[in-house]
């Protein structure tokens, strides 16, 4: 596994673009930091959002992993150029001729994709824990430690969205039509459940309930229910709903379901991309 991850961050590092976008990512993870200045001082009103309790452990876990996963379509270009530079440069070509078996190809790329997520998910864990340690309310062990399965929903949610980057890099062998398709993907699945919305919408039973039981299947959208929305967990949030009569009734943590979605896509998106470089002339 060593010889292969050494094999990527050695082409890695000679990729000015590869590098410049992995440090604009872990830049843009630092940058959750920046929401602590957040201040609204106008006359009598005084707001800190600092001080609405999104730093506060165990809720910090939830909000940053939610808000560091927005920024993983920069590693995504990372991963898609990647693979694209093997064609480009023939590369893939010439580490086959090198001995490199096409098994070997494909985890080289895996190891790469939970690499990157590995350390994005420690990076958040850092920052998240500074954060905390700084603005939380509450500095108990057991209440800091708590909750940091959302830390293993992001790391998973990483690895099944880069694995089906690098899918779609070695299916369509250019990044930015690689990109394109992911688009495409998220903009059919988003028509889909619209469709599945109207269709339900005179059932008996909760319209939410029906669509998210096949929804959540699709491949970006059970990513995306790995971590769902933190902002209606918010105490500040909740207090205000009640005054105008809203009750929030979400379950926020982590479906044992959706992991279990997310890594089956994850081992199809894998298998096919060795799948279609084994059948494929180079």
């Amino acid at each position: 596994m060593l010889r292969l991850l050494s094999i990527e961050f050695h082409k890695l590092k000679h990729n000015r673009a590869s590098k410049a976008l992995s440090i604009i990512y872990f830049a843009l993870l630092t940058s959750i930091a920046l929401i602590a200045a957040i201040k609204f001082d106008i006359g009598p009103i005084k707001f800190h959002l600092a001080d609405q309790g999104i730093f506060n452990f165990p809720y910090i876990w939830h909000f940053s992993t939610y808000m560091a996963a927005i920024f993983k379509f920069f590693l995504l270009l990372v991963i898609v150029s990647m693979m694209a530079n093997e064609y480009s440069y023939k590369t893939l070509k010439q580490n086959l001729i090198d001995g490199l078996s096409k098994k070997e190809f494909i985890l080289s790329k895996f190891y790469t994709v939970v690499a990157f997520a590995f350390f994005s998910t420690i990076f958040v864990f850092f920052v998240s824990l500074i954060l905390g340690s700084i603005y939380s309310d509450f500095n108990e062990l057991s209440i800091i430690f708590s909750d940091l399965g959302y830390l293993f929903a992001f790391f998973i949610k990483l690895v099944g969205f880069f694995s089906f980057g690098l899918f779609l890099g070695i299916l369509i062998k250019r990044s930015a039509f690689a990109v394109a398709a992911m688009i495409v993907w998220l903009i059919v699945e988003s028509i889909f459940k619209g469709y599945l919305y109207w269709t339900f919408k005179n059932i008996k039973t909760s319209t939410d309930e029906a669509v998210n039981s096949i929804m959540q299947f699709f491949p970006l959208e059970s990513m995306a229910n790995l971590i769902k929305e933190p902002f209606t967990r918010l105490g500040a949030v909740k207090s205000v709903a009640s005054q105008i009569g809203e009750n929030f009734t979400k379950d926020y943590s982590v479906g044992f379901l959706n992991i279990i979605i997310v890594l089956v896509w994850t081992f199809i998106f894998i298998y096919a991309s060795y799948f279609l470089l084994k059948k494929r002339d180079l």
